[in-house]
Parts: structure tokens; sequence; C-alpha cells
């Protein structure tokens, strides 16, 4: 199977196979990425499954924050990937990404919101 014939072929069709360390490398993180979002989401899903000490509607809000944080980490995760795959297979730098900042904000107010909904 040629390069061009690879999904996505937007990443593949541009450059050359790199050592695949740096692919498997670049795939390691992304399945790092997945496992957060897995993570996330089960936290949601326990969030809102367990009885807890808290208002039942900042509970709800808890869990759909933290399902659509492991939402938008999974689409990130794969966004991340490719596009670092892509710099890669061209030898340019690896491009960086604002929604690290903005996902490890999103996960500090929600644990702020879980220790002053305990308080």
């Amino acid at each position: 199977m040629g390069s061009t014939e690879r999904f996505p072929r937007w990443v593949y069709r541009s450059g050359e196979d790199p050592d695949y360390r740096f692919s498997f490398a670049n795939e390691r993180t992304y399945l790092a990425w997945i496992r957060t979002a897995l993570s996330l989401v089960a936290a949601g899903v326990a969030v809102d499954a367990l009885s807890l000490d808290m208002p039942t509607w900042l509970q709800r809000a808890l869990a759909v924050v933290l399902v659509a944080l492991g939402l938008t980490s999974a689409v990130a995760s794969w966004t991340r990937w490719a596009r670092s795959e892509r710099a890669i297979r061209r030898g340019e730098p690896l491009p960086s990404s604002a929604i690290t900042a903005v996902l490890a904000g999103a996960i500090v107010l929600t644990a702020l919101a879980v220790l002053a909904a305990g308080l």
C-alpha cells in the first residue's frame, strides 16, 4: 500500500516515511491522550452514578463537564496526532496546540468546583 492510499490522506500524501520510531512515539502520545479522554468520561459517569453530598444540579453539571472534556480530549488527540505525523513526514517543527492549555484550565476549574462543593 503506497503512502497516498493510507488514511488520512492529507497526512500521508506529502513528505517521506520517517524513521518508524518517531511515528511510534507519536502514536504513544496519541494513546496517552486517549487514555486521558477515557478517564474523563469514566469520571463523568461515576459522578453521575454515585450519590454525592452536593446539590443534584451541581453533580449533573460536573458529570456533563467531565464527559465533554473527555470528548474534547479524544478529538484533540486525533487532530494532534495527525498534525504531528504530517510535520514529522515533512521534516518540519512539531505544531503547537492551545487545546492543551484549555483542557488543563477546564480540569482545574472542575476540580476547584468539586472541592468547593465538598466544603
